[in-house]
């Protein structure tokens, strides 16, 4: 069994085996690699079984602006079901594993009224995480945007069990995190170098400490509501 329950989502053992049924196979993803092209033509979504993938945008210059972060549990292209095409692209941060459901296997899958509705949630999620970034990027200063994204990071990965609470691995560089959050590098290290200083967190490069949560929590304006981590709960 892969599936790991994503966030705010709790599938009934039926549903798990009606998803795992419709994967046509496993690929195993190095890390770096782009597996969709922006306009590219999809027939598939792919469901993270392990690592993290990205969602960027990159400008005429060929830099990048990360959109999205996603962790296993996700259907990272799950929107290309109905759109065809996604107008970003989809990539690797980590070694990854993915399962690959084609859309006319999805089809059979969105019959069942139920299963319909939590893959539709899961969409509408993405949607409010994008709103969470946007006001991070618009709003907050720099140290508030990373405090922001680890706070998020965080509950997403206590969500699905890769976080206590306090720590949780994370495999991005500091110009990943820099990317993310719309700074420079040079800049990125100093707000590390700030964050370990003052107490509140530690983050290496395969992992994150938090010492202090509340204090974080209150720096990055983090409020988790849009993570709609307590729906399908019960």
């Amino acid at each position: 069994m892969f599936l790991k329950g994503r966030r705010g989502v709790t599938l009934t053992p039926a549903e798990r085996s009606a998803i795992e049924k419709a994967v046509s196979e496993i690929k195993d993803v190095p890390p770096r690699t782009v597996m969709v092209e922006a306009g590219e033509t999809l027939h598939h979504s792919a469901l993270i079984i392990d690592g993290l993938l990205c969602r960027t945008i990159s400008d005429r210059d060929g830099l990048r602006q990360f959109v999205g972060l996603h962790l296993p549990g996700d259907f990272v292209d799950l929107h290309s079901y109905a759109l065809s095409h996604l107008e970003h692209d989809i990539s690797s941060v980590t070694q990854a594993r993915v399962a690959i459901v084609p859309h006319d296997r999805m089809d059979m899958l969105v019959t069942d009224t139920a299963l319909a509705r939590k893959l539709w949630f899961s969409t509408l999620l993405d949607a409010a995480m994008h709103r969470a970034w946007l006001f991070r990027l618009g709003r907050l200063d720099a140290m508030g945007r990373v405090a922001h994204f680890l706070c998020e990071t965080n509950a997403r990965m206590r969500a699905v069990g890769l976080s206590d609470g306090k720590r949780f691995p994370l495999d991005l560089t500091q110009n990943d995190l820099a990317e993310i959050c719309g700074v420079t590098n040079i800049h990125m290290n100093r707000i590390l170098r700030q964050l370990r200083e003052e107490g509140l967190c530690l983050v290496r490069s395969s992992y994150v400490e938090i010492n202090q949560l509340d204090r974080l929590i209150q720096r990055g304006q983090f409020d988790d509501a849009y993570l709609y981590l307590d729906v399908g709960r019960d």
